[in-house]
């Protein structure tokens, strides 16, 4: 299927919206966690109990990594195949 050029700017722009979240995303975990293993070594670095948000947040930053980077050409894939599949029942 070709796409008109106003389609390939809306998909190339979405793209880079999903992109810019997971960069935004991103160094809001960075400056959180660092900021969290600083009260840990200010209150005497006791257990370091900063590893259970960074691990659990670490899954979702995971997670939205995949989707922003290599989830949208799956999705745009899957989508194309159900179009075609759905096409085909019609005619």
């Amino acid at each position: 299927m070709d796409y008109s050029d106003e389609e390939l700017r809306r998909k190339a722009e979405k793209r880079a919206e999903e992109k810019i979240g997971f960069y935004t995303h991103f160094a809001i975990y960075i400056i959180v966690n660092l900021f969290l293993i600083a009260i840990w070594a200010v209150t005497g670095a006791g257990f370091p109990w900063f590893i259970f948000p960074l691990f659990g947040w670490g899954i979702g930053i995971t997670a939205h990594f995949v989707s922003a980077f290599t989830g949208t050409g799956f999705a745009e894939r899957l989508a194309e195949k159900e179009y075609e599949k759905l096409k085909g029942r019609k005619t």
